[in-house]
């Protein structure tokens, strides 16, 4: 065996690391992110999308909206308007200008964010008053909750390569010999370790192609709002993924075919999916993002984006934080003890129960 357990999960996470590093499928799976970040940012600007709905209420507005390139809909006074901007059937509405203020004539009405595409289309910018004014503008918190709940995922699902490595080692034989070398929960931490630390290398690589992308896309001002809450993210994102891959280690583990891996993988893949779909059509629910911020599971995604949003203190962070690194302490000596009891088990699927019951 090798000398210590710190030197034994070293030499296991070097191996787990050199081996994804000279696998070819590690790379594309990073080009793909590469890409698709710069196609989100680019092409965005290339292709235009429908044109944007607006209420005209009275013949100013109908004469200051022709030839604006807007699906422009008539309504009768303010309050229909109004009604139709509350409910999101329209991006704005051009109306009166009952207080001599506007050089056109009208004012522009929209919900919580200045509409900038429909005031753009106009030739004189007229003055803008919000229903309900954000801190944050809604379409950059939802680019925000986009962008982290797409990564928190593909990370997430990252991690099924420790199940995959997990099952081709019992598959082949391999894990014995690892075994009669290392201690089984020092082949754990080793996997974990070595794949946090490439999930964290992917991190960094995205991190400084980012802004190559921004540019490219002209929207750099997009960096300086997403910038703080990377800050909160970055932690999130790695201690989220300990507490998934413990888990991943353990669903390749209890099966010795790579045929019989989906049986093992579905609360786990539950785990990776549910936040990305939870947060993503709830963000704008602030109760239900709240709880979901102290969620060990969704956390990693909800906290970031309330911190952006600026609903949530920095204790509130830290406090979230703590449960989840809680969270991560307490499964992986779970997971730990379900390894190393079904680790060496071959024939089938190894039932939980006797993983557990065949550690000493």
């Amino acid at each position: 065996m090798a000398g210590s357990f710190g030197s034994a999960t070293r030499l296991v996470a070097e191996r787990e690391i050199q081996t994804f590093l000279r696998s070819k499928g590690f790379w594309i799976g990073l080009g793909v992110l590469i890409a698709g970040m710069f196609a989100a940012t680019i092409l965005p600007s290339v292709f235009g999308g429908d044109p944007d709905k607006v209420a005209a209420v009275g013949p100013r507005a109908v004469e200051v909206l022709a030839g604006a390139d807007l699906d422009v809909r008539e309504v009768a006074d303010l309050t229909a308007a109004e009604d139709l901007v509350r409910t999101e059937e329209v991006e704005a509405a051009v109306v009166p200008d009952t207080t001599g203020d506007s050089v056109t004539g009208v004012r522009v009405v929209a919900l919580k964010d200045v509409p900038n595409d429909v005031v753009a289309q106009l030739n004189t910018a007229p003055p803008v008053d919000l229903l309900d004014q954000a801190a944050v503008s809604q379409d950059v918190q939802r680019l925000v909750v986009m962008v982290f709940s797409l990564m928190f995922l593909l990370f997430g699902l990252g991690g099924t390569a420790i199940a995959q490595s997990t099952v081709t080692e019992k598959q082949t034989r391999i894990v014995e010999i690892l075994v009669a070398t290392v201690p089984v929960r020092a082949l754990l931490a080793g996997k974990i370790i070595g794949h946090a630390l490439l999930t964290l290398g992917q991190v960094v690589v995205l991190a400084i192609a980012a802004p190559i992308a921004l540019r490219l896309g002209d929207q750099q001002a997009l960096l300086s709002l997403i910038a703080p809450a990377l800050g909160w993210f970055v932690p999130f994102l790695c201690v989220g993924f300990v507490l998934l891959a413990a888990m991943w280690a353990v669903a390749g583990s209890l099966v010795s075919r790579q045929e019989d891996l989906g049986s093992t993988m579905g609360v786990v893949m539950l785990l990776v999916m549910g936040p990305y779909f939870a947060v993503s059509f709830l963000f704008d629910n602030e109760p239900v993002l709240a709880v979901l911020s102290y969620v060990p599971f969704t956390s990693a995604i909800a906290m970031p984006v309330r911190m952006f949003a600026g609903d949530a203190q920095a204790w509130e962070a830290l406090v979230s934080l703590g449960l989840l690194a809680a969270t991560v302490v307490a499964v992986v000596l779970l997971a730990s003890r379900l390894f190393e009891g079904s680790l060496l088990r071959t024939g089938g699927k190894v039932a939980l129960s006797k993983a557990w019951a065949s550690v000493d």
